[in-house]
C-alpha cells in the first residue's frame, strides 16, 4: 500500500507494448535498455515498475502508480524515448523497423488488483445490511 497526506491507494497495472509490425529485435541487451528508460521516466510520473519481462516482439510491464499519475502522457513518453534511443543506441535495428517507430501505435493496459471482481461485487452489495 503507498499512501499520501490524504489518501491509501495499490493500484496496479499491466502494460504490454508491441514493436511496430511484430518486428522480432528485442534481444536481452535491448530489452535492458527498455526497462532502464521506462524506470527512469516513471520517476516523474510517480510510477514504480514490479515486474518486467520481454519477447522478441513485445514487452510486458506490470508496475505501481499514484492516483495523480498521468498514465497516458506516461506511456506516450516512454514509447517516444525509448524509440528514439533504442534506434540511436542500437543503430542495427534502423534495416529492420520502418520509418521513425518502433512500437506499434497502440497498447494493451490493464489493471490488476487484490479481490476478484465478483468478490468485490459481494461485498459492495452485503454493506448496509443489518448481521
Amino acid at each position: 500500500m503507498d499512501n499520501n497526506n490524504h489518501s491509501v491507494f495499490l493500484l496496479t497495472y499491466h502494460l504490454v507494448m508491441v514493436v511496430k509490425y511484430r518486428r522480432k529485435v528485442i534481444d536481452d541487451t535491448i530489452a535492458l535498455r527498455i526497462r532502464e528508460i521506462g524506470e527512469s521516466i516513471g520517476k516523474n510520473y510517480h510510477i514504480t515498475f514490479l515486474e518486467y519481462n520481454h519477447d522478441r516482439d513485445h514487452i510486458h510491464i506490470v508496475f505501481k502508480a499514484h492516483p495523480n499519475s498521468e498514465l497516458s502522457k506516461y506511456i506516450n513518453a516512454y514509447k517516444s524515448a525509448s524509440s528514439r534511443l533504442i534506434k540511436k543506441e542500437f543503430s542495427h535495428l534502423r534495416h529492420q523497423l520502418w520509418k521513425e517507430y518502433f512500437w506499434s501505435q497502440s497498447y494493451c493496459m490493464v489493471t490488476t488488483g487484490g479481490a476478484p471482481l465478483d468478490i468485490l461485487k459481494k461485498y459492495i452489495e452485503s454493506q448496509g445490511e443489518k448481521r
